[in-house]
């Protein structure tokens, strides 16, 4: 079984941060909650372990690749409530390596997978610290706005095809129309999109605030 390389470890924002340790970076992570980069550097730390574990239980790799994705979505939303010290989670001190483990088998166990061909998400365009802020981004769209992202993102549908989808749904859309709302959308997706993350993710210069 081969681990997934994740290109994003070898940025210079997410190397500075290598040597803090798991609860700084949780620290950081929670005081701090429009910077992607602690999250970044918590995935690129402990991917390997987590994606061990789900090729072991997925059935194909489409399928592992997709519940990796899925489960660090969920630790995302989790992480910004999590304190590792605190008696109710574990009698004695859990550590964050730990909480990963049981989060990853907790998916494991619970998520129902698609069938492969359902399956349109693609680990190596997309990490998943990418595509959990990228979702944070889309939900911040027009109900309009994110469809038709998604329409061409998800479905890779044309705006002719878009506009005939919209017009049977009642909107009366051209293509060309579509056309500008997918560049409106994308102009608003990359400004929500935290500073760090388009830095690492995009190749933009980042200037610490």
């Amino acid at each position: 079984m081969q681990i997934p390389h994740f290109p994003e470890a070898n940025h210079p924002l997410v190397k500075s941060l290598f040597h803090h340790s798991d609860q700084e970076l949780l620290n950081l992570f929670q005081r701090y909650p429009d910077d992607g980069r602690y999250f970044t550097v918590i995935f690129c730390r402990y991917s390997p372990i987590v994606y061990t574990l789900i090729r072991h239980s997925a059935r194909s790799p489409v399928q592992a690749d997709y519940l990796f994705a899925l489960t660090w979505r969920h630790i995302y939303y989790q992480l910004g409530g999590l304190d590792l010290n605190n008696p109710k989670i574990a009698q004695e001190a859990l550590t964050l390596q730990n909480w990963l483990i049981n989060i990853t088998a907790i998916s494991i166990n619970e998520i129902e997978l698609p069938p492969t061909e359902a399956i349109h998400y693609s680990l190596t365009a997309t990490s998943p610290p990418l595509w959990c802020y990228v979702e944070l981004a889309l939900d911040q769209l027009s109900p309009l706005l994110r469809l038709i992202v998604l329409m061409a993102q998800t479905f890779h549908w044309s705006e002719t095809r878009i506009a005939a989808y919209l017009q049977a749904e009642g909107e009366n859309i051209s293509p060309t129309e579509v056309a500008s709302f997918l560049q409106e959308g994308y102009r608003i997706l990359e400004d929500k999109l935290p500073a760090d993350i388009r830095a690492i993710y995009l190749g933009e210069d980042f200037a610490e605030s």
